[in-house]
């Protein structure tokens, strides 16, 4: 948006009068044609009445709104309020294109649709007015540029399952744990002890075992454990489909980012974790990246879908400089494209201190159309750089799991695996 004339300046209409006036004397003087002149006569006398007209009024007022929308849509109101006769909008679309629009002064409202290409943070709509009075020839003051900035979920991703630290520490959930407890499978008969319950005491197992009158055996299940999950995103790069794209900050033909794979990828996760009772945790690997401590149910998952949808790229400066806290026995997901090593020394770092570490890559598939050969000779540099990165996690014992593929199966396999 380029600056609008000051206030009281006069518009391009008036410009157009006053010089089509001049023309039309000089042409009529010169040819000795009165005529002619005469015709130049309305313009200078409505040039005259429009300059003594003085300025449009003040700064038009504009306000934005968001309204629902559908899915792949987002929907903005644009209402504005000036004193002029009409008001001229300049309406910039997901920071690219410009629409000009001129609507009555008096609140009218401009319906903004904005088509959708990404998730996470966004500015789909950027509006200014001026007010235009007595047919355009007057000019207003400009406002002030209002944006409306949206936070645009992921979608879902159902997975099947996670999989689960080496060892359950919670006291309650869905899966299967091994120190006693109720709500599990059977884990051994026991002689009765002081804070054992009646209601556990197996009469026909006592009837068969029992050393002694009056001795009782009581049946012991496991119990019922929930898992300390933790998503780590890192967010340090945005690459997108087309290689080419990489650098320009294209993302209209970038087409599916990483960190669209990532924001994916971690509401997916969590989803699945506190669906099926589990503790979640988030941690942006940024410096002052945001964090959400662990928790579970359906309060705590929109606080961490907002959290997800309000992550967007990382400046240049803002690399992480200190690991977050990870509760103990914890299933962490790394959530990188692996081509920095800082996400992958945190990985190492996490499984060196016994969590089970899940990397999960969230590089999209490469579009290797419009490079030239020397550019192709440095993406196969890279990758064969990141598949040596992916063989120290292998070995270190880190699951490695590809999003852009199928990662609910090999999810799966992994947490069956386990078991």
């Amino acid at each position: 948006m380029t600056d609008a004339p000051d206030e009281g300046r006069r518009g391009p209409v008036l410009s157009v009068a006053i010089g089509g006036a001049v023309i039309l004397a000089v042409v009529g003087v010169l040819s000795g044609r009165p005529d002619i002149v005469a015709m130049g006569l309305p313009l200078a006398l409505w040039s005259g009445f429009a300059m003594s007209r003085g300025s449009a009024g003040g700064e038009p007022k504009v306000t934005i709104a968001p309204l629902p929308g559908s899915e792949g849509e987002l929907r903005t109101a644009i209402t504005v309020e000036a004193d002029a006769e009409a008001v001229e909008m300049v309406i910039v679309q997901s920071e690219r294109r410009t629409r000009r629009v001129i609507v009555p002064g008096d609140g009218s409202s401009v319906t903004a649709r904005s088509k959708v290409l990404h998730s996470g943070p966004a500015i789909p709509v950027q509006a200014a007015a001026r007010g235009l009075s007595f047919e355009g020839a007057t000019l207003s003051k400009r406002s002030e540029i209002v944006s409306a900035r949206r936070q645009v979920a992921p979608p879902r991703r159902p997975l099947d399952a996670l999989p689960l630290p080496r060892r359950l520490i919670g006291s309650h959930g869905a899966h299967e744990g091994r120190r006693q407890g109720q709500g599990g499978d059977f884990r051994d008969i026991h002689a009765f002890a002081p804070g054992d319950e009646l209601r556990r005491v197996d009469w026909r197992a006592t009837a068969r075992m029992a050393r002694r009158p009056g001795d009782l055996l009581v049946r012991r299940t496991n119990t019922l454990s929930d898992s300390s999950v933790v998503i780590a995103m890192d967010t340090s790069e945005d690459l997108g489909e087309v290689v080419s794209s990489w650098g320009s900050g294209d993302l209209e033909r970038s087409g599916v980012t990483s960190l669209d794979l990532a924001r994916e990828a971690a509401r997916a996760i969590a989803d699945s974790a506190i669906g099926a009772g589990d503790r979640v945790a988030l941690h942006v690997l940024v410096h002052g990246g945001r964090s959400l401590r662990s928790g579970s149910g359906s309060r705590h998952l929109s606080r961490v879908v907002e959290a997800i949808a309000t992550t967007g790229q990382a400046r240049d400066d803002a690399t992480f400089r200190r690991t977050p806290p990870v509760p103990h026995g914890s299933v962490v997901f790394v959530l990188s494209t692996f081509f920095e090593g800082a996400a992958a020394r945190t990985a190492l770092m996490w499984r060196a201190s016994g969590h089970r570490v899940v990397a999960v890559d969230v590089l999209p598939p490469l579009d290797r159309t419009r490079l030239s050969r020397a550019q192709l000779i440095g993406l196969r540099t890279v990758l064969a750089e990141r598949e040596n990165v992916f063989a120290d996690l292998h070995g270190a014992g880190v699951d490695v799991v590809a999003w852009a593929d199928d990662p609910s199966s090999a999810l799966l396999a992994i947490a069956r695996a386990h078991r």
